[in-house]
């Protein structure tokens, strides 16, 4: 018998302690939720920037197996990462392109957004040149103030669409700029304006009208059209904290991010910690080190004014956050804390919990950067 030498490097390597755990079974329940609140329409899930931090291909491959075969992404590049995954799939490209991205996208069968007639051209060429036909979305700027055609553009773009016999107009679109406020009075304004959109520009037959993203889902029902386009819903986090829909406390955070205590170091009083010794010790300290940094997409905004999840309490951090570590007071674990012991960044543990949104509040943004902020670095794991 041959005796089989063992490749040191693979017996000594160790994974990540850094990790994001997605719960699977919070995105399906987000999305029956989500469903429902929609009146049973077609939902297209938006899975750009990395399915908001949770990782694109694991969340595409989950909802295609629930059903949803349409999704959102921000470009080309995004939509080729998936294709290349074998995501099957239909993919939205929500964000404009230039002319130069025309072929890729009808190579990769993109569904891209247009509102300049030069890239509709460039399309149709693209088209021509690889013997298929592509679908788009005409978008119509109706107070986002960011990309669109002006709303009374819209009957003659289409028929700008309709002289290319290689394109086909699949959705005319608008997007919401303040849906997630408590005043709807602009958003109603913005949908009074895309209805009049929609009823000029029956003749062309377009299959879908979509508007309504995560918040309008909730509380704009008269927005849900013929699809809807929800984004950071779908990963149990309530596009802001106006929403009046009683429903959305139902969602549940998908996302947990946490890591593990590789280091425990006793400090006197008065001991620097850190880089600069931004903080230190005001008496005896039990310091734990943990390998996550802003690497990772732990913003050093946050250094001295965040609260880890070890052994079921909060626990503060000390000194600046670093490229690789961070350091947590561990004080009051002593003699109940151990190297290999679980820390959260991001979730629950025991009874207390950290949200996305409490990070948010923290550093003055939303939770969206937050998630989203996460570097591919740091794997992705499926519950």
């Amino acid at each position: 018998m041959i005796e089989q030498t063992r490749d040191p490097r693979r017996s000594q390597r160790s994974d990540r302690l850094t990790r994001v755990y997605v719960h699977l079974d919070r995105l399906a329940h987000n999305m029956r939720l989500l469903e429902e609140c929609a009146g049973g329409r077609p939902l297209w899930p938006c899975i750009k920037a990395n399915a908001y931090g949770h990782g694109a291909v694991l969340v595409a491959r989950h909802l295609l197996g629930l059903g949803y075969e349409t999704f959102g992404v921000a470009d080309v590049g995004e939509a080729a990462a998936l294709v290349e995954a074998g995501i099957d799939a239909t993919c939205i490209v929500l964000s404009p392109a230039l002319p130069e991205h025309a072929e890729a996208l009808v190579a990769y069968g993109c569904e891209p957004v247009v509102c300049t007639r030069q890239m509709v051209h460039a399309l149709a060429g693209a088209a021509d040149r690889l013997g298929r036909s592509v679908a788009v979305h005409v978008k119509v700027d109706t107070g986002m103030g960011r990309i669109g055609i002006r709303p009374d553009e819209a009957g003659e773009f289409l028929d700008a669409c309709a002289a290319h016999t290689g394109v086909r107009v699949r959705g005319i679109m608008s997007h919401f700029a303040r849906a997630d406020e408590a005043d709807k009075d602009f958003s109603h304004t913005q949908l009074e304006v895309f209805r009049d959109v929609v009823k000029n520009t029956q003749a062309h037959r377009i299959e879908h009208r979509h508007m309504a993203n995560s918040a309008a889902i909730f509380d704009l029902p008269g927005s849900h059209f013929d699809a809807a386009r929800p984004g950071i819903a779908i990963y149990g986090i309530a596009p802001s904290a106006h929403i009046a829909n009683p429903r959305v406390r139902e969602l549940k955070p998908v996302l947990e991010w946490k890591s593990q205590v590789t280091f425990l170091n006793e400090m006197p009083a008065g001991t620097g910690v850190s880089y600069g010794h931004a903080y230190r010790t005001a008496r005896p300290s039990l310091i734990a080190a943990l390998p996550v940094g802003y690497g990772d997409g732990l913003s050093l905004r946050l250094s001295n004014n965040l609260d880890v999840l070890i052994g079921g309490m909060r626990c503060p951090q000390v000194g600046r956050i670093t490229m690789d570590m961070t350091l947590v007071d561990v004080s009051a674990l002593r003699g109940r804390v151990n190297p290999g012991d679980e820390a959260v960044l991001i979730g629950r543990q025991g009874d207390s919990q950290v949200s996305a949104d409490e990070l948010a509040a923290r550093l003055g943004t939303i939770s969206y950067e937050i998630v989203t902020g996460i570097n591919p670095r740091v794997p992705r794991v499926a519950l």
